[in-house]
Order: structure tokens, then C-alpha cells, then sequence
């Protein structure tokens, strides 16, 4: 994971620094005056555990449904959407839509 600093003095984004846990990217501002290194790197951990929390199949199917265009269905099965959801493709015109 890639934590980006926003740097006061308007250079742009600066890589604070990176954490191997989880393969993801994460765009976090921080006042850089307010905080120490210690501190941002534990409010980062923190960030990263819920993300993991919530990231989870199971939370993604409670809050998702497939649309199978092909097949004109809608599918709420909770079986059948951690199948599909774990392929690594899926077939044309068979989306992954959020119910929130």
C-alpha cells in the first residue's frame, strides 16, 4: 500500500511511505505539522484494518447483486454471487452492481 503525503509547500505528493500488507493504493492528506511519523503511520494502520474489515466477501455480498444481461436476471443468491465474484473474469453484459 502507497501512502501519499500533500506537502504544504505545493511540490505535489510526496510518498510518506509504503506498507506491504495489502495490495492497494490510498490517496491520505495529512497536516504534517499537527501529526508526527508515529502518528500517521498508526492512523494509516487503523485505516488499513477497516478497509480490510469491510473489503470483506461477505460484506460484498450484502451490499451487491449481479445483472446478467444475457440472461435478462438479476441475482441475489448469496452462493451464487461469491462464485461469480471470485472469477476472475466475467462473461459480457454480466455486471456487478451496488445496491447502496
Amino acid at each position: 500500500m502507497r501512502v501519499w503525503l500533500d506537502m504544504a509547500t505545493g511540490s505535489g505528493y510526496q510518498p510518506l511511505f509504503i506498507m506491504n500488507k495489502a495490495n492497494r493504493d490510498l490517496l491520505v492528506l495529512f497536516n504534517q505539522e499537527l501529526m508526527t511519523p508515529q502518528s500517521i503511520e498508526h492512523e494509516v494502520e487503523l485505516l488499513h484494518q477497516l478497509l480490510y474489515a469491510i473489503e470483506r466477501i461477505e460484506n460484498l455480498v450484502v451490499a451487491h447483486e449481479i445483472i446478467d444481461l444475457n440472461k435478462y436476471r438479476v441475482i441475489n443468491n448469496p452462493t451464487k454471487l461469491r462464485r461469480i465474484i471470485r472469477e476472475s473474469q466475467l462473461k459480457p453484459f454480466v455486471f456487478l452492481n451496488c445496491c447502496n
